[in-house]
């Protein structure tokens, strides 16, 4: 029987971090990392506006996103989503996917200060103008109304990092 791989996400605020993170943990994991965003714009460019929008369009990649990620952690190859898993939700959704095929999980979440959130937001609209529009503080603020803080009772690995209160770093997979 092949060992599955391991599906890691991640959890934080907008311009917390998560991306970055993200392509970091991939790539010193040697795993496969997929990205939303990239998805996103690649299936329905200029189409996602508003928040609304978004939430649409990302509702329909989640079968298809699903299959394939069991279908790549069945081969043994650990995974890394960069999509939000930024409510209980969401979250829950991730831990199915890989719970149904017998793979392990992984949470990361970035808890950063809603300061260092809004810098970082203001440093990526600089470096990626086509996101200005939707990279603001306003949208920051109407986001972070949704965000709920992972919780013990959905039984996830989970590593905490962030601030001077948290481990800077990541732990690889196989640790």
């Amino acid at each position: 029987m092949t060992k599955t791989g391991t599906l890691t996400f991640f959890c934080g605020k907008m311009g917390a971090g998560k991306s970055t993170k993200s392509k970091e943990f991939a790539s010193e994991n040697n795993a496969v990392l997929l990205s939303e965003d990239e998805w996103l714009s690649i299936l329905y460019p200029q189409q996602i506006l508003s928040f609304d929008a978004y939430m649409q369009y990302s509702a329909r990649l989640r079968p298809l996103i699903k299959l394939h990620v069991q279908k790549i952690l069945s081969t043994g190859t650990h995974v890394v989503l960069d999509f939000p898993a930024n409510t209980v939700k969401q979250r829950a959704w991730f831990k199915s996917i890989a719970k149904e095929i017998g793979a392990h999980h992984q949470l990361i979440y970035l808890e950063v200060s809603d300061e260092h959130c809004i810098k970082h937001i203001a440093k990526r609209r600089l470096e990626q103008p086509q996101r200005s529009a939707f990279d603001t503080e306003e949208m920051f603020r109407h986001v972070s109304k949704y965000f709920e803080i992972p919780i013990e009772s959905e039984q996830l690995t989970t590593l905490v990092i962030g601030d001077e209160k948290h481990p800077k770093g990541l732990k690889g997979i196989d640790e």
